[in-house]
């Protein structure tokens, strides 16, 4: 039955991409950004912060990928229970667009290397080839040694007969 699922994160992790997420999930905030600014420094609010409901992310992830966002770096709140979110923040640009893009870029990214990391790839044929010669061969022992016990019993049960 595993095998049977597989495929389908695999197709999903090939189709997802940075506009699969939908931006409404999420909460965006802005606040002053650290660091160097000029004279722009502690006057705009340029600091981008996502918090993303994992209730509302959840179901649009296979489950396999479920666990290590609840674990992720980025999640924050009641561990494995109601009100878990992923908090991303961004301050990267002066520009509060180009941080909010980046807030997603980095969901994007972390959903990519998560399902990247638990997701089995592809099998390749030469693997799959090996495989089948393995158990090919682990069969033909096995049945071998069916045979030699069966015979092995067999001359047992023929040499009781000569002792009569």
């Amino acid at each position: 039955m595993l095998r049977l699922l597989q495929p389908s994160r695999r197709q999903w992790l090939r189709s997802f991409d940075s506009r699969t997420i939908p931006r409404h999930l999420g909460q965006i905030s802005f606040s002053r950004s650290s660091g160097p600014g000029g004279q722009n420094v502690n006057k705009v609010n340029s600091k981008a912060t996502l918090k993303l409901p994992l209730d509302a992310l959840l179901p649009l992830v296979p489950l396999v990928l479920h666990a290590p966002l609840r674990a992720s770096r980025y999640a924050v709140g009641k561990s494995q229970g109601q009100g878990q979110a992923l908090l991303i923040q961004s301050d990267e640009s002066r520009k509060q667009a180009s941080n909010v893009d980046s807030c997603f870029d980095k969901l994007h990214q972390l959903l990519r290397s998560t399902a990247e990391e638990v997701i089995p790839g592809e099998t390749s044929p030469e693997q799959q080839k090996r495989v089948r010669d393995l158990q090919r061969a682990q069969n033909e022992a096995r049945l071998k040694g069916k045979k030699l016990q069966s015979k092995k019993k067999s001359d047992r049960r023929s040499s009781r007969s000569d002792y009569d």
